[in-house]
Order: C-alpha cells, then structure tokens, then sequence
C-alpha cells in the first residue's frame, strides 16, 4: 500500500506540472487571442471608415449626376386652362357652354374612342426638364392609344406634343440613369438592362405587351435599387417608376451609397 500511495503522489506530480505547463500555453494563447482581437477591431473600425468615405464619394456622384445631367423634380399640372379663365371671363357665355368647351379641350378621339386627358389636381415626375414627364399614377394608357392611333392614321405625325412622347423619353432617360446608379453604387440589377434595351423605349413603337414587359423590367429595378438603399417602403409605390427613382436619388435619403 505504501509504495501504491508513492506511485500515486509521483503520477500526481507529474500531472501537475504537465497542468502547469497547460495553464501557461493557455495563458499565452489568451494573450495571442486578445491581440488578434485588438487587431480585428482596429481593422473593423477601419473598414467601417473606409466604407462611409466611399458611401459619400457615392452619394456626391449621384447627387452631382441627378443635379447636372438627370434632374428629377415634382411638377405640379393642377394649372387652369387659359382657355377656360378667358372663357369665363366673357359674359356672353353661359356656364354650361365654359364647361362642355373647356370638356372639349380636354378630350381627344383615340383608337376609336374618346379618352379624356384631365389631370387637374395631380401631379406628374420630370426628368432631365419640366417638358419631360412621367404621369404620376403610372397610366401609361397614352402610349398604348397613340401607337394603336398611327397603325390606322396615315401621313405625318403632327403631334409633337403627344404625351406618348414624352412618356418614351422619360422611360428612356430612367433607364439610363438607373444603369448609371447601379454602376456607381455596385449593385448588381435583377433584370439585365443591355444597350439595346436603353434605346427600346425611343426606338421603334413598341406594341402594348413588349412595353408593358420593359416597364416591368425597369420599375424591377428601381424597387431593388431602393431596397439595397433603405428607403423608407411606405414611399415606394411598384408603379411609380420617376418617384420612385426621385425618393432613391434625395438628398434627404440618409443611407445613399451605402
């Protein structure tokens, strides 16, 4: 018993000092660890300011971009008709008579029918210049009836101030800028929008469904740009292609360039 107690005090030493020689490894690995620890965070700290330095390089291309080459501003169409104020103004005219002239000012006979173009009280998105607009509600019912009016008009179009014009050249500029904006902020598009596709919307007439699909396509990829920006969603509508676009580009858009 007594050499079986010696043997156990010996084989107990020896544990203890292999214990110590552990507890001074793990010491020292603590201390490595804590190191690397201080390195990450210092690391961390500076690719957290390096990516806020390029958050704001970011954010002064696209508010530089949308201030200079695609300015994107609220245009108020709510205006009076000067027809109608002169109208009214004559007093040989009775009200009936103001109303159904100022009705037929307003009214214009497409594919067939009589489509009223009235938008008093609303508002429309300008892109590039106040001439250049985007309905604000998303009806791009124009475009349809002006391209279903050429197949059966012959001779010229006359009609520069068709808001199917308009409506394709604005289509046509947001298209563009949101190449730009996925570009300068590196965010990969769902919906590939290649060069031909910028051109779609000024090229030839396209018929309902094609535009209605590249629409599709480019309201897409503005909800997504949007999204990977932060914007507020109760701003978002998924058809509002301009005002969409005018919350992502805002100045008051705290995380653009992120």
């Amino acid at each position: 018993d007594a050499e079986g107690l010696l043997r156990i005090k010996e084989e107990n030493q020896k544990h203890y000092r292999r214990a110590q020689r552990h507890q001074e490894k793990k010491e020292k690995i603590q201390r490595h660890n804590r190191k690397l620890g201080d390195l990450v965070e210092k690391k961390a700290y500076d690719l957290k300011t390096q990516y806020e330095h390029l958050a704001n390089l970011r954010r002064t291309h696209i508010l530089e971009l949308t201030s200079v080459i695609f300015p994107i501003e609220e245009v108020k169409t709510s205006m009076r008709d000067p027809a109608d104020v002169s109208s009214e103004s004559d007093n040989a005219m009775t009200s009936s008579t103001v109303s159904k002239l100022a009705e037929a000012r307003r009214t214009t006979y497409l594919s067939g029918r009589w489509v009223c173009d009235d938008h008093n009280g609303d508002t429309s998105i300008s892109i590039t210049g106040p001439w250049i607009t985007l309905p604000n509600n998303g009806d791009y019912s124009a475009y349809y009836n002006w391209v279903e009016e050429k197949k059966t008009t012959q001779g010229p179009d006359m009609e520069h101030n068709n808001p199917a014009h308009t409506i394709s050249a604005a289509l046509c500029y947001a298209t563009q800028l949101v190449n730009t904006l996925s570009l300068i902020l590196d965010v990969n598009l769902p919906k590939k929008l290649c060069n031909r596709q910028v051109n779609e919307f000024c090229g030839e007439n396209l018929s309902r469904h094609r535009f209605t699909r590249a629409v599709k396509k480019l309201n897409a990829n503005i909800l997504h740009l949007c999204f990977s920006q932060h914007v507020n969603l109760d701003l978002l509508h998924p058809l509002h292609t301009l005002r969409n676009l005018m919350y992502l580009v805002s100045p008051d858009t705290e995380n653009l360039g992120r």
